[in-house]
């Protein structure tokens, strides 16, 4: 097990990653409400008025009129806003984070949109193909989280990511090694734990979905498997100008930038 805390991947062609950030300030004002609810009927409504149910999705039973939000297809989305607790929201958050930029920068914003909310979709899909008559409401970010992770994975496995093994190691490790673990144990899971809290099947949805939108959607010229090291255009240009020798006896030290996040 593994917790990511930081990975050296300057983004390349956007400034900021405007859909990252929106997604994580949507997931956590929706926690605030529904987590900070004046009445516990409140946000249990929430749950069952936004998740995914796979029994009613797949008309094994029907929710009563009062407790219906949104369209149940809709709630292959919806479900993805939705966390139980802090720790719960806490996880997917870090992990979209730490990987979601890049994976942005390599999409474009609005491709990115749209790959997210497919990847929870799919998570969605395959936790109701999984589990077809459950009635217990899906919720979380895990699925469309999971399918970010798998992006990444395809795009950057030579990156360096520092993270914290067995929570308490802190590493700086090649994305392929902590990212082909996470995925691996992923699909094991869903073999051996069916009848966990945790659903495995929403995970592999993801992960099979984003590897798959990652390939179709990324920018053109944007290779895989890290094959070509695209270097930022100010380092590339510091590096074809060179500072004169005396220029550089006459200037003050300065610390070296420091590039990342």
């Amino acid at each position: 097990m593994f917790i990511p805390l930081h990975d050296a991947n300057s983004l390349k062609y956007i400034k900021v990653q405007y859909v990252t950030i929106s997604l994580i300030a949507i997931n956590v004002v929706v926690w605030l409400v529904t987590g900070f609810a004046s009445t516990q009927a409140f946000s249990d409504a929430a749950v069952v008025g936004l998740g995914y149910i796979p029994a009613v999705v797949f008309d094994f039973a029907d929710l009563e009129p009062g407790l219906v939000l949104v369209p149940e297809n809709a709630t292959y989305i919806t479900y993805a806003f939705l966390h139980g607790d802090f720790m719960h929201l806490a996880s997917n958050m870090l992990f979209l984070w730490v990987f979601g930029d890049n994976v942005e920068d390599a999409l474009g914003h609005f491709r990115f949109l749209v790959f997210y909310l497919a990847c929870a979709a799919a998570g969605a899909l395959v936790h109701g193909l999984v589990e077809p008559s459950s009635e217990a409401p899906l919720i979380g970010a895990s699925g469309a989280v999971s399918g970010v992770v798998a992006a990444y994975f395809l795009l950057h496995p030579k990156v360096r990511v520092w993270v914290l093994v067995f929570f308490r190691i802190p590493l700086p490790l090649p994305a392929v090694i902590p990212l082909a673990f996470w995925i691996a144990q992923q699909f094991y899971m869903l073999a051996v734990d069916g009848d966990g809290s945790v659903s495995w099947g929403a995970h592999v949805g993801g992960i099979l979905a984003g590897a798959f939108l990652v390939i179709v959607l990324r920018r053109r010229g944007v290779p895989l498997f890290d094959r070509t090291i695209v270097t930022p255009k100010a380092v590339r240009h510091a590096e074809q100008t060179p500072v004169p020798a005396e220029k550089v006896a006459d200037s003050p030290a300065v610390p070296p930038t420091h590039w990342g996040r």
